[in-house]
């Protein structure tokens, strides 16, 4: 037993509240703590007597939330927000003595918090109407979600408490919305320990399955890479140059689940179940270390990724090439700045890093998306029709995302198995109304294609046509082209029958 779990409930959150403010001071050295060490005893006074299903003290949940938010390096105003989060709805504080202690930007955060609630399912209604609030919650103030993911997070970690359907919900919920809109803010780190915590208590079977299939694997592959570390650091040191750091990267539990079950269960066709992670000072470093490691080590084809000069459509950026160490083994090599390493870790999050009054504009490549989601909701007028949508806006915002490029080198972001058609109707209503042909690859190919990323497609447009194909609507994949296909042959239609009416007057 540790020293630390001998401490009291008392001692145990003075020492939790220390550790969050050293992480605080560390990242932010000139900042004033006042507010913070206020924040902690009004949240304390605020729960004071709580517990929680685990028996532990309720303040030890806002203190955790709190420090993950804080090892992110976020900003000290999202740092006390998070530590306030539960209070207008689980004690009798209010909003309005949050506003008068910590003034209304912070009080604005807790609010979106308290909004949001838990996605609890109590009805169909309830649900859908938290799923609303959600997805304004997320375009008004994407900080608001930084707190929800980190509330969750430590929510997931103590899962066991609850009772088992309750911990299935939770953990679906996860799966199905949290991580997925992780995904889309970059926010890769927060994205997979969402996946794995929640992976268990879904998929109890599956999970058992892929632990166990990689557990001895891994052993084998740790040897190789810790050899790998040390003949990196060696090469980059005779080239004169120093990276920041030389690590391993270990893939996360659920990420491997997915790709495993792509690849038929055949663990030794997953080249990246550990990679070596390299991060250098600069971009002329990072091309640097990707000559070197292939001057020593031979890539395997097909298998060198520029995603800096060609970021993800969520702006995940690095150089990734997998080769062939000295005994044979196939192993994985990431290379990235630190800056680029931060953005790949926490995604949007790292934005706000470097801002310590904590709130920032969002660039609009990054928020285009959020708009969309609270768009959609404000077109279904009542619940029955948003849950209709619910899936159609799961393949827009949630599924994986391709990134394909014009023939101008323009990248076009689109869902997986997206069409030629829902291409054209990315770039613009008019080149989907007229759109004739597609050719992907210098290859003419039909409109009902699925496009792959890093394909290069050129659409044949007719400018002669008027309206879209109607069968174009049995497997475009987008809600944009869907709405953008049908209100086109609305307005046709709807001069077809003015003309039929005018006559017949």
């Amino acid at each position: 037993m540790t020293a630390k779990n001998m401490l009291s409930a008392p001692q145990l959150q003075d020492y939790l509240y220390n550790e969050l403010r050293d992480i605080v001071k560390k990242h932010h050295p000139k900042a004033d703590l006042s507010m913070l060490d206020l924040a902690y005893e009004f949240a304390l006074l605020a729960h004071e007597n709580q517990k929680r299903l685990s028996g532990e003290p309720y303040i030890i949940h806002p203190l955790k939330t709190a420090m993950t938010l804080a090892q992110m390096k976020l900003g000290v105003p999202i740092i006390i927000a998070a530590i306030l989060h539960d209070v207008p709805e689980d004690t009798s504080k209010t909003l309005n003595e949050i506003s008068k202690e910590f003034g209304p930007d912070i009080a604005s955060m807790v609010s979106g918090v308290t909004k949001l609630g838990a996605i609890k399912y109590r009805g169909m209604e309830r649900y859908i109407e938290n799923l609303r609030k959600m997805f304004i919650a997320m375009a008004q103030d994407i900080r608001v979600v930084f707190i929800k993911f980190a509330d969750r997070l430590h929510n997931l970690q103590t899962l066991e408490y609850l009772p088992t359907k309750k911990r299935y919900r939770i953990a679906l919920e996860t799966l199905e919305i949290y991580a997925p809109i992780a995904n889309r803010l970059g926010m890769g780190e927060i994205k997979g320990q969402l996946e794995d915590l929640a992976f268990k208590y879904v998929y109890p079977k599956e999970y058992e399955w892929t632990y166990s299939a990689i557990k001895q694997l891994y052993g084998k592959k740790k040897a190789h890479l810790d050899k790998a570390i040390a003949q990196a650091k060696k090469f980059l040191a005779e080239a004169g140059i120093t990276p920041i750091s030389v690590h391993g990267r270990r893939k996360h539990i659920y990420s491997l689940y997915k790709k495993l079950a792509s690849k038929d269960r055949d663990v030794e066709k997953v080249y990246d179940l550990i990679a070596l992670r390299i991060i250098v000072k600069d971009l002329a470093d990072c091309y640097a270390t990707l000559g070197i490691v292939h001057k020593y080590w031979k890539p395997l084809k097909g298998r060198i990724k520029d995603y800096i000069a060609q970021p993800k459509p969520n702006g995940y950026k690095s150089l990734h090439t997998t080769v062939f160490l000295d005994d044979g083994e196939i192993i994985e090599v990431q290379i990235r700045t630190q800056e680029i390493h931060e953005e790949a870790e926490y995604g949007i999050a790292a934005h706000w890093s470097y801002d310590e009054s904590g709130k920032k504009s969002i660039i609009p490549r990054e928020v285009r998306w959020m708009q969309e989601l609270v768009k959609v909701q404000k077109e279904f007028e009542n619940k029955k029709e948003f849950l209709e949508g619910l899936e159609s806006l799961k393949i827009d915002v949630f599924r994986s995302r391709i990134f394909v490029f014009t023939p101008k080198g323009d990248v076009i972001d689109l869902p997986e198995d997206a069409t030629p058609i829902d291409f054209a109707y990315a770039i613009h209503s008019d080149i989907g109304d007229q759109c004739a042909g597609a050719v992907i690859n210098e290859q003419i190919q039909p409109l009902d294609t699925p496009l792959k990323s890093g394909d290069v497609a050129h659409i044949i447009v007719n400018k002669d046509r008027k309206s879209p194909n109607a069968d174009w609507l049995k497997f475009v994949k987008t809600r944009a082209a869907r709405t953008k296909i049908k209100a086109s042959l609305n307005a046709q239609s709807g001069g077809w029958i003015k003309k039929i009416l005018k006559r017949d007057t």
